[in-house]
């Protein structure tokens, strides 16, 4: 699957705010077919970063959200700069 579907969006609240600041976690909304493996080379591939953990949950309103850990040699912090969440 085409990185640029599989995601497809960035969720930005207070509590993900949170989560990249403390727990080094991006959380995206993704595909719903998308496999773990499959979120964890997306998110590897399109913002060069390397992930460590990956969860998924299906939301009420039946989106899939991915919580991706980054590795701690990068910065969750800095590419929610990059992504204009900060």
């Amino acid at each position: 699957m085409n990185p640029q579907k599989l995601i497809k969006r960035v969720v930005v609240t207070q509590d993900t705010v949170q989560l990249v600041e403390n727990e080094n976690k991006l959380v995206f909304i993704v595909d719903v077919r998308a496999s773990k493996p499959e979120i964890k080379r997306a998110v590897e591939e399109l913002y060069e970063v390397e992930v460590e953990k990956v969860n998924t949950l299906i939301t009420p309103q039946g989106e899939k959200k991915a919580f991706v850990r980054l590795k701690p040699e990068y910065s969750a912090s800095e590419l929610a700069v990059k992504l204009g969440i900060f």
